[in-house]
């Protein structure tokens, strides 16, 4: 009798045991997978970081790097099955490496909508571009003292010619996180001419500009002075493509970002002859998010 009242004991603590091992609280995972076109990569302080948005607040569906060729670390993500199934928005952005915050940082690249499990994406959170449009002029007012010293295809401004010259752009005014940079491709590469938020004053640096007066009231450059390596400066900028790029801020990188929505050809004449950007969004990324 004592060995069948032992016997039950130990099958009822075996169904116990086996009762709590299947009540498990660990949350059902569910599959995230994403897909980019366009996207680059970062430098090495900084990752790609997915956010799916639940009640209004972010949810981190983890972190990947894009490699030089385009392709992600890692394009599926196990998260929360309750935070997919009810998101609203995926957004991604670009974080700082190693980051301390646990939120989103203000440099957000894509986002877009879920509808039945797929959130296609875009840049729609930086800024609208369809309607970009904006010019640029060969002058070199920096190494002026009064006379034009007839060099004037030195230099790029952007904007219309004129005493003083007026900005030209039709560009969205960018969110927090992001900045415009202007750029000239000389004979090994492109080289800035300086980030700006604004159209109406200069931009945040002149290293390559002359040192007899300051540039005008747009942004822009001349190149003589510090000329980068493997270039030659005086730069003749005539013939060259000319570039508006939109850069992260912070930015990690010396190059310009993906996002080049307007790019022009310098002609032959310098002002007050203008010439005019292109519009260039098929270099904006784009992607998908589905579950």
């Amino acid at each position: 009798m004592k060995h069948i009242r032992v016997i039950a004991v130990m099958f009822a603590l075996v169904a116990t045991i086996a009762g709590c091992d299947n009540d498990d609280d660990t949350p059902d995972a569910g599959n995230l997978t994403l897909s980019f076109q366009g996207l680059e990569a970062l430098g090495e302080g900084y990752v790609y970081e997915g956010w799916v948005i639940v009640d209004g607040a972010p949810v981190s569906t983890g972190t990947f790097t894009i490699d030089g060729n385009g392709d992600l670390s890692q394009t599926s993500f196990e998260v929360d099955e309750s935070d997919l199934d009810a998101a609203t928005m995926f957004v991604l952005s670009i974080e700082p490496f190693p980051d301390s915050d646990p939120a989103p940082a203000a440099t957000k690249v894509l986002s877009g909508p879920f509808e039945n499990g797929v959130a296609s994406l875009n840049t729609g959170i930086v800024g609208d571009f369809s309607n970009a449009s904006g010019s640029f002029f060969l002058r070199t007012p920096t190494d002026e003292t009064g006379v034009n010293n007839g060099n004037d295809e030195n230099g790029v401004w952007f904007g219309v010619p004129g005493a003083p010259p007026t900005p030209d752009f039709t560009l969205p005014t960018l969110p927090d996180g992001w900045a415009y940079e202007g750029w000239v491709v000389g004979e090994n590469g492109p080289i800035t001419t300086g980030t700006f938020t604004a159209f109406d004053m200069a931009d945040d640096a002149s290293p390559f500009s002359g040192t007899s007066q300051s540039g005008p009231p747009v942004p822009g450059e001349d190149f003589f002075e510090n000329a980068p390596s493997n270039e030659t400066f005086p730069l003749d900028v005539r013939g060259r493509t000319v570039v508006i790029s939109v850069e992260p801020v912070p930015d990690d990188s010396e190059a310009p970002f993906a996002m080049k929505p307007l790019v022009g050809t310098a002609g032959q004449e310098t002002a007050p002859s203008a010439y005019s950007f292109g519009q260039n969004l098929g270099s904006l990324p784009s992607g998908s998010a589905r579950f």
